[in-house]
């Protein structure tokens, strides 16, 4: 998935996962805090979040200071290059505070976790878990040896499905959309990624245990929800049926739930955009009008060399094909600079590839190479060349961003409404578009979907009005 350092509502910034939790009666007379920090993709979010809840049950609560917590957890991403190093510096940062409370456990989770295993323990003794992305739902046993004293480290891809020993209902740091996981891993094996090693193969949730999960969202208020995966769209879980379902079944029976208005999902493989969910899209008006579906370089050289197993011509007929289905669609992209190998006429095939489609938003990369993967021991581009490349792209796809902004003035969108905004009476929301948008409000508008019309483009936003 499209992630880089810490993540906060959006990919790419920082955040620290704070929500609520419940206790059971069992729980310690002293009300332990846990404080968890997250890195990466959306996925890693609701992993924090399933993690807080599962921790709930053993009398934990969440804390914004990790000073006075009794359990600090960094939950990682392994995408970007030094991404182990920077978790190692973070645990350096905590080791004073392990020094001045012994009884603190310190616990390292994620993808780095599954990565590195036991050298995590070996280069920072201060860490008493490590835990892989897939059995995060033992963590209150693991907790319970480290307790004991004992170094755990966790890293297997377990028979059981962890969903099945999670508690019913996440803590959620987002009141009125959620993320939801319906698939984990990746069979694709693109030869820059590390997924297939950290996540493991596609697996695939049954569709009435994401329903189910689904309907508890509902319930606690929320109106929207994203289906995650590392493929999303190569989603094949069985169906109440017996069947295997596709995202587009999921997605349907999803729509029919009352009182959730809008799905979307991420991230997608080209490959695996078939017509029934093009035509959900044309279909389900709930199913909102974004996409992010990732090509990484326009050039048909360096996406063999990449095991993409799609051509640029491929990949623009596709995006033909959703655009006729639904011509409002905001496309998203993913691109790498700086592949091992890429010319600059293999670059500017990626620049001609972004002119012909025009991304509303985009997020793009230097290549870094990602220890274990095909690409790693290839001929490196040098790191001037990425960077100029890299800034050249960037200044089209922001460019090609600030167009598709501007062009929503004096148009309307529908925003659901989230938070407060900086200035009294001032209410944030997203539009179908997932565009951030700022409108004059009543406060009793929070949590619900009004229309807006959108009155100025702004850098990272859109200023609106309510319509009456």
């Amino acid at each position: 998935m499209a992630a880089e350092g810490e993540t906060r509502a959006q990919p790419r910034a920082a955040r620290d996962t704070v929500a609520d939790g419940a206790r059971e009666d069992a729980a310690p007379a002293r009300e332990r805090k846990v404080f968890i920090r997250t890195w990466g993709c959306q996925m890693n979010v609701y992993d924090s979040e399933r993690m807080l809840g599962a921790l709930a049950a053993r009398g934990y609560a969440p804390t914004e200071r990790p000073e006075e917590a009794d359990l600090i957890l960094l939950n990682t991403c392994h995408i970007r290059e030094k991404a182990a190093e920077k978790v190692y510096s973070e645990l350096g940062r905590l080791k004073p505070l392990k020094a001045a409370n012994p009884g603190l456990r310190i616990g390292v989770a994620g993808c780095v976790a599954q990565a590195e295993g036991e050298e995590i323990v070996r280069r920072q003794p201060a860490v008493d878990v490590v835990v892989g992305p897939q059995t995060y739902h033992r963590l209150p046993e693991l907790l319970k040896r480290a307790e004991a004293g004992e170094k755990v480290v966790e890293t297997e891809f377990p028979a059981e499905d962890k969903f099945d020993h999670l508690p019913a209902g996440a803590p959620m740091a987002r009141r009125f959309s959620a993320f939801l996981t319906v698939q984990e891993g990746c069979d694709k094996f693109c030869a820059f990624c590390v997924v297939p090693y950290t996540r493991g193969a596609e697996v695939s949730r049954p569709a009435e245990k994401v329903l189910a999960e689904a309907r508890r969202l509902v319930a606690e208020g929320v109106r929207e929800i994203t289906l995650l995966g590392q493929n999303v769209n190569a989603y094949h879980g069985e169906g109440p049926d017996g069947r295997d379902w596709s995202l587009a079944r999921l997605v349907l029976a999803l729509a029919e739930l009352e009182g959730l208005e809008r799905i979307r999902y991420t991230t997608s493989h080209p490959n695996d955009m078939s017509d029934d969910l093009i035509a959900a899209h044309r279909d389900c008006d709930r199913l909102m009008p974004y996409l992010h579906l990732p090509v990484q370089s326009g050039s048909d050289r360096i996406l063999k060399a990449m095991n993409r197993r799609h051509t640029a011509e491929d990949y623009l007929r596709l995006v033909e094909r959703i655009r006729a289905a639904r011509p409002d669609m905001l496309m998203s992209g993913d691109f790498i600079v700086g592949f091992p190998g890429e010319t600059e006429a293999d670059f500017e095939a990626t620049m001609d590839l972004v002119r012909k489609v025009g991304y509303g938003q985009a997020f793009s990369f230097r290549y870094s190479p990602r220890p274990g993967t095909p690409a790693a021991g290839r001929e490196q581009v040098p790191e001037a060349v990425k960077a100029e490349r890299l800034a050249r792209l960037q200044a089209l796809l922001t460019e090609q961003q600030r167009k598709a902004q501007d062009a929503m003035v004096g148009q309307r969108v529908r925003v659901l409404f989230e938070k407060p905004g900086r200035l009294a009476g001032q209410l944030v929301g997203r539009s179908e578009y997932l565009h951030a948008v700022h409108v004059e409000a009543p406060a009793a508008l929070m949590g619900k979907i009004a229309e807006v019309e959108i009155v100025r483009s702004e850098s990272h936003s859109l200023a609106g009005r309510l319509v009456a």
